[in-house]
C-alpha cells in the first residue's frame, strides 16, 4: 500500500513540475512551440516504449523489482537533466524519465488491480488521488524552487528537477520490505493478446483512455504556457491556476470513486469527460474572466484513468496485466500523436493568421488564436472520450441483450 500510494505521489510530482519549467527551458534553448511539441512527443515515446515491455518484465523479474527499477531510472534522469546543456541532451534526459514513468504506471496499475479486488472503482480513484495531490502542489513548488537562491545563483529548472526526481528513491525502501500479490491465474487461463486484438470492447476502451489521457496530460504541459502568453499572466499566477486544476482533479478522485462503483464505470466516464470538455471550451470562449473553468475541468477529467483501470480489471480478470499493457501501450501512441498535434496546431494557426499582415498587434492576436486552437483541441479530446463511452455503453447493452436471448432459447 505504501508503494502504491507513494508511487502515485512521486508520479504526480515527476509529471507536473514541467508546467512552470517548460517556458524556462524554451527560453534557455530558444525553442519554438513545434520543438516543444516534438520534445513532449519524444517523452511520450519513451513512455510508450516502457509500456510495451513492462508487463513482460513484471512476469520475468516480478512486480517488486520492476517498481524498484522504475524508481531508480527516474532518479538517474534527474541527474542527467541537471547536466543537460542543449536540446538533444535535454530530450534524452526527458526520454529516460518517461521510460521510468511508463514502467511505474504499468507497475502500479498491476499492483493496484491485484490488491483492490473489492470496490475497485473507489480504490483505484483513491490511489490516483495521491497522484492528484502531488500534481496539485507540484506547479507551485516547482515555480518556487526555481527561484531559490543556492550558492549565489538561482536553483533554476535543472536544480528543481534534480531535487524532485531524487524523491523517487524513497519508495524503494518499502518496495524492498514489502510482499507483493502474485498472479492468481495459470498461463492457460490468461487472456491472450490475440483475444484482445479481436475484441471490439478492448479497442473502445483504448479509444476512451487515449482521448481522456491526452486531454488530461496536455493540461499539465500547456496550461501555464497558454495563460502566460494568451493573457500575459506571471508564472506564479499561471502555476496557481494549474494547481487549482489539480485541486479539483484531486478532490474528484477522492470523492467520485463511489459514484463510479454505483452507476457503472462506462456511464461515469461518459458524464465526467463531457463535463470536462464543455468546461474547457467555455473557458476559451469566455476569455480571461472564465479562466477558472480551466481548473474546474479537472473535476471531470480526473476519474477517467482510474475508472478505466477498474473497468479493465472487471472486464478482464484473467490476465489484467496483459489487458493493461495492451491498453496503455496504445494510449502511449495516442499521447505521442496528441502532443505533436497540439504543438503543430498552435504554430500552424498562428502562422496562418500572421500571414495576413497587420503589424505587431495582428501578430499578437494570431498568437492568441493559435493558443486557443491548441487548447480547443485538448477540449475536443475530452468530448471524443465521452462519445466513445456512449458507443461502448450501447455495444455492451446490445451484447447483454443478445446473451439473455441466447440463454432463454
Amino acid at each position: 500500500m505504501f508503494v502504491v500510494f507513494g508511487g502515485f505521489l512521486i508520479f504526480g510530482f515527476s509529471e507536473n513540475v514541467k508546467g512552470p519549467a517548460i517556458p524556462r527551458m524554451q527560453f534557455d534553448f530558444q525553442l519554438d512551440e513545434s520543438q516543444l511539441g516534438v520534445l513532449l512527443a519524444l517523452n511520450s515515446l519513451g513512455y510508450l516504449v516502457a509500456c510495451s515491455f513492462t508487463g513482460l518484465l513484471s512476469r520475468k523479474i516480478g512486480i517488486k523489482w520492476t517498481g524498484i527499477l522504475a524508481f531508480g531510472s527516474m532518479a538517474i534522469s534527474g541527474i542527467l537533466m541537471y547536466l543537460s546543456t542543449n536540446y538533444a541532451t535535454l530530450s534524452a534526459s526527458y526520454f529516460l524519465m518517461y521510460i521510468g514513468n511508463g514502467m511505474l504506471e504499468i507497475g502500479l496499475a498491476i499492483m493496484a488491480a491485484r490488491i483492490f479486488t473489492r470496490n475497485t472503482g473507489t480504490m483505484m480513484n483513491l490511489s490516483h488521488f495521491f497522484y492528484g495531490l502531488s500534481s496539485m502542489v507540484a506547479p507551485i513548488i516547482a515555480a518556487s524552487m526555481m527561484g531559490w537562491n543556492v550558492m549565489g545563483g538561482e536553483l533554476g529548472w535543472r536544480g528543481m528537477y534534480l531535487i524532485m526526481l531524487s524523491l523517487s528513491i524513497l519508495p524503494i525502501i518499502p518496495s524492498l520490505l514489502g510482499r507483493f500479490p502474485q498472479e492468481e491465474h495459470s498461463q492457460e487461463e490468461r487472456i491472450s493478446l490475440g483475444s484482445l486484438v479481436r475484441d471490439p470492447v478492448a479497442w473502445l476502451i483504448v479509444a476512451i483512455l487515449s482521448f481522456g489521457v491526452v486531454s488530461e496530460l496536455a493540461v499539465g504541459s500547456w496550461l501555464v504556457n497558454f495563460l502566460e502568453k494568451a493573457y500575459g499572466w506571471e508564472v506564479d499566477k499561471a502555476a496557481g491556476m494549474l494547481s487549482a486544476f489539480f485541486l479539483f482533479f484531486m478532490l474528484a478522485r477522492l470523492f467520485l470513486g463511489p459514484i463510479t462503483d454505483k452507476i457503472g464505470y462506462t456511464l461515469s466516464i461518459m458524464i465526467f469527460s463531457a463535463f470536462s470538455g464543455i468546461c474547457s471550451l467555455a473557458a476559451i470562449f469566455i476569455g480571461e474572466k472564465g479562466a477558472i473553468l480551466f481548473a474546474i475541468a479537472g473535476a471531470g477529467i480526473a476519474p477517467i484513468y482510474p475508472t478505466v483501470m477498474a473497468l479493465i480489471a472487471k472486464r478482464y480478470p484473467k490476465g489484467t496485466d496483459t489487458a493493461i499493457t495492451f491498453t496503455v501501450t496504445l494510449m502511449g501512441i495516442a499521447s505521442v500523436i496528441g502532443n505533436l498535434l497540439i504543438g503543430f496546431i498552435i504554430d500552424g494557426v498562428r502562422r496562418l493568421f500572421s500571414s495576413e499582415g497587420g503589424g505587431d498587434a495582428a501578430v499578437g492576436n494570431a498568437s492568441i488564436i493559435g493558443l486557443q486552437a491548441g487548447y480547443g483541441f485538448i477540449a475536443l479530446m475530452a468530448l471524443l472520450c465521452s462519445v466513445c463511452c456512449a458507443i461502448l455503453l450501447a455495444f455492451l447493452r446490445k451484447q447483454r441483450r443478445e446473451m439473455i436471448e441466447l440463454q432463454s432459447n
